[in-house]
């Protein structure tokens, strides 16, 4: 990013020139289910909350006198050049948000030039999100049958055009959201899902099938611990995917960020590194970075987009999340993602913001259903 490119990014224009600016628009657009569903999380929310806390107690420690007249913020996963070093996450029921669902949010990727992950559990399926998305691209697969189930899945996936293929790995049990419960709430994919003793019974040796069978790389997403980041590389994970489902799965789990330096430390360089959870500011990118990710995913941030704005509304975010990142590269002395390390970031700062899905907005607090 040049200085004439700087000035435009400087200058927002549109509807939307903040990224808090698409939660009250995607509110408006939707009901109580859906935003219930998009915002909430298992239990108690300690997850959830924990993801932001884990993010905001990481503070910047910039470098100046450094010539960041340019500043480069792409990069390369799996063999494709990326804009930014984001992806749209998997998210189920993506037409609860917007008709065209994966088609539509995928469309704005790849016009951007950064990857969706099309979850398997969204409209309008395999096919149909990948013929609307001709940028890179990632599947993402819920367990529900055999070996020979996955294996033709795969094949549809590569037949498809897909970069990579992602199991998620931590929903051996559907979890308690009580949000969703409260409301009496049953997601449409939920209400036919079947095969689930299929994700329960999935192991390792699940994983050694895939790698000997495919040729398409593999991430595991979903991984929480060092030990088991260390089993992917020797079960030879292409990706290392550090989730905790948005905190929409095991409760009372720690924050992603907290996770990411034990997964650093076991990877040691075998394996992409993917980070997700409350990531949605330029500043979170340069964290997750610096701290050794490869790329990060976003969620619930281009899901506001895509309700608020369709194609349009989740181009314009990545856009507004490219200034963000610019702009926070260039403050902290780093020319290009490579050059960010660990010495870029201390840990254990104060929180100044009591955590929660939108505490990284606090412009929204005025507005009593943005408050937590």
């Amino acid at each position: 990013m040049d200085q004439a490119e700087a000035k435009h990014l400087f200058e927002p224009t549109g509807d939307f020139q903040c990224l808090h600016e698409f939660l009250p628009a995607a509110r408006a657009k939707l009901s109580d289910h859906i935003w219930g569903y998009l915002v909430g999380a298992t239990e108690t929310e300690t997850t959830l909350r924990r993801n932001r806390m884990a993010l905001d107690s990481l503070a910047l420690r910039p470098r100046v006198c450094v010539d960041v007249s340019k500043v480069e913020l792409g990069t390369t996963l799996f063999g494709r050049r990326l804009r930014l070093p984001v992806m749209l996450a998997p998210v189920g029921s993506l037409e609860s948000f917007h008709p065209g669902g994966a088609a539509t949010a995928g469309r704005a990727a790849s016009a951007f030039g950064v990857p969706i992950m099309v979850s398997s559990v969204t409209a309008p399926g395999l096919e149909e999100a990948a013929a609307a998305a001709p940028g890179p691209k990632i599947f993402q697969l819920y367990v529900r049958g055999d070996n020979a189930w996955v294996d033709d899945v795969v094949k549809r996936a590569v037949d498809s055009g897909y970069d990579a293929f992602a199991i998620t790995v931590d929903t051996a049990a559907y979890s308690r959201r009580e949000r969703d419960i409260t409301g009496r709430f049953v997601k449409p994919w939920r209400a036919v899902a079947t095969g689930q003793s299929y994700q329960a019974s999935f192991n390792w040796d699940n994983v050694k099938h895939f790698k000997d069978k495919h040729s398409i790389p593999l991430i595991l997403k979903g991984i929480g611990t060092g030990e088991d980041a260390a089993l992917c590389c020797e079960h030879g994970v292409d990706g290392v995917y550090v989730s905790n489902h948005g905190g929409r799965q095991l409760d009372h789990g720690r924050g992603s960020m907290d996770v990411l330096p034990e997964v650093m430390a076991a990877v040691r360089g075998r394996a992409k590194v993917i980070v997700d959870g409350s990531i949605c500011r330029g500043t979170d990118i340069v964290k997750a970075i610096a701290l050794g990710a490869d790329a990060v995913a976003i969620g619930r941030m281009y899901c506001y987009a895509l309700a608020a704005d369709g194609d349009a509304g989740v181009h314009k975010m990545l856009e507004l999340l490219e200034h963000e990142l610019g702009v926070a590269m260039a403050l902290s002395g780093a020319r290009s993602l490579g050059e960010l390390h660990p010495g870029y970031v201390f840990r254990n700062a104060p929180v100044v913001t009591q955590p929660h899905a939108h505490s990284a907005f606090p412009l929204l607090q005025t507005t009593p259903e943005f408050r937590g």
